[in-house]
């Protein structure tokens, strides 16, 4: 039987995003012996999300692959990801946030490492492309070097599995962190990290970054209520905080900055999704 992929893109009022990330998609390395469908989930969309990604299926076509857009009228990341998957045909799934641009290798990289009858969990090399704020550049250079950022197939933005990882749990959780719910449903050693890389833009502007971050930490603490067994899979090591003020100790204040005012604003209301960037 012809292994089947499925990449699915949930994508909300991204229509400033959508078009170079399906561009990437589908400018990817060839993948001769699987057959491949691409999901656009679009959510609450007020803006050419849906238009946008539509103008993509020819293109889709003439590579013998298909794309389909599906409309939802409310704005959910978890129902958008639960739809994606009840309209997938693969047995290899790849998830992409809709701003994610993939270099062509990712693709063809994640299916390599992803066949196998173990189950596996499979991420690229992430890369963030140079910020336009001093802010954000200041945050994202000090970011990379803490040891999440650094670690074996992080997933965030991207990631895939193969059949046997996505028989570990049914539906997507009504949950804010989807990706680290997925990462934690594998131990570090069936984590694979491919060399491939992607574009993984981070939130502009001292406001979006406290926003972003706010989330970030609100849904590791609501999985670790959730699903407390799932963080002994968490390998995530702990910073050595006095050497990375000595590396960089601009960036290390705005790093500050931030987990400070995400302190003080922690008790706002958490129904809101934030994107990455």
């Amino acid at each position: 039987m012809t292994p089947h992929v499925s990449v699915i893109i949930p994508a909300s009022n991204e229509g400033q995003y959508i078009g170079p990330c399906l561009s990437a998609v589908l400018a990817s390395g060839p993948l001769p012996h699987h057959l491949v469908d691409v999901l656009v989930v679009a959510n609450g969309c007020k803006d050419d999300t849906v238009a946008v990604a539509r103008s993509f299926r020819d293109m889709a076509a003439q590579r013998g692959w298909s794309l389909r857009v599906l409309d939802l009228p409310e704005g959910n990341k978890i129902n958008a990801l639960n739809t994606g998957e009840g309209h997938a045909n693969g047995d290899l799934r790849i998830y992409l946030d809709a701003d994610v641009v993939v270099s062509p290798d990712v693709l063809p990289e994640l299916v390599d490492v992803l066949a196998t009858d173990q189950a596996r969990y499979g991420a690229a090399t992430p890369r963030i492309p140079a910020p336009e704020s001093w802010v954000t550049a200041r945050y994202a250079r000090f970011w990379q070097r803490l040891p999440f950022a650094r670690s074996n197939a992080a997933g965030f933005g991207l990631f895939a599995i193969n059949a046997a990882g996505r028989a570990r749990w049914g539906r997507f959780p009504d949950i804010i962190s989807d990706d680290t719910f997925v990462r934690l449903q594998f131990a570090p050693r069936e984590r694979v990290q491919v060399g491939a890389t992607y574009d993984w833009p981070m939130a502009e502007g001292l406001a979006r970054l406290v926003r972003v971050r706010r989330r970030q930490d609100q849904g590791i603490a609501q999985l670790a209520t959730l699903f407390p067994d799932l963080m002994r899979n968490d390998d995530k090591a702990r910073p050595d905080i006095r050497a990375l003020l000595k590396t960089d100790p601009v960036g290390f204040c705005v790093y500050a900055a931030v987990s400070g005012l995400v302190r003080l604003t922690r008790r706002r209301d958490a129904t809101s999704w934030a994107r990455g960037r």
